[in-house]
């Protein structure tokens, strides 16, 4: 089991590592692979965001609700705290 987690950890710093040195050797960003990197953040937020909404129970679904609610008016920082606070709150309630 260590050797796996080993094994699992070098090949994510490889894969991170190497992703830098390639980066770093070109001249010049070609506007696909810009357009590509630039498409990670909202990937990576689907692909957190999408399954606790879809498999998640209701108060989960509550507290997204909220939170996409206070992020159209306040910041992240805010938004974080009142879905954490709608989450636990519903928890309290409905158990």
């Amino acid at each position: 089991m260590t050797l796996l987690i080993a094994a699992a950890a070098a090949a994510t710093f490889l894969t991170r590592v190497g992703g830098y040195f390639l980066v770093k050797r070109l001249k010049s960003m070609p506007p696909r692979l810009e357009a590509a990197l630039n498409a990670v953040p909202a990937a990576v937020l689907t692909a957190l965001v999408a399954p606790a909404f879809f498999y998640g129970e209701i108060d989960v679904k509550i507290a997204m609700a909220a939170a996409v609610l206070i992020c159209l008016r306040f910041g992240a920082i805010p938004m974080l705290i009142g879905g954490w606070a709608v989450v636990m709150l519903m928890r309290q309630l409905i158990g």
